[in-house]
């Protein structure tokens, strides 16, 4: 668990070096948020081996809200993995 901490800490460290904390910040909530309605949309279907494209949506919509949204799709793809 320190070790993803540490991670975390270090890629948001290194992501943010080159633009505004604020806006970095904002598109990470935004991209977080994404994630969150497409998996609030998957368990809404109900629907058998749904979750990889649910998931993909969710990537793909928090990406598209720039460097932080793509940190934070990215963040919450590798804790989800490691808790399974």
């Amino acid at each position: 668990m320190k070790l993803l901490t540490g991670l975390v800490f270090c890629s948001l460290v290194l992501g943010v070096s080159s633009r505004d904390w604020f806006s970095f910040l904002g598109e990470a909530y935004d991209g977080a948020r994404d994630m969150w309605r497409a998996y609030s949309d998957m368990r809404e279907a109900n629907y058998i081996n749904s979750d990889k494209y649910f998931h993909a949506r969710g990537n793909y919509d928090a990406a598209q809200r720039g460097p932080g949204g793509a940190w934070a799709a990215e963040v919450i793809s590798l804790f989800s993995a490691e808790l399974q």
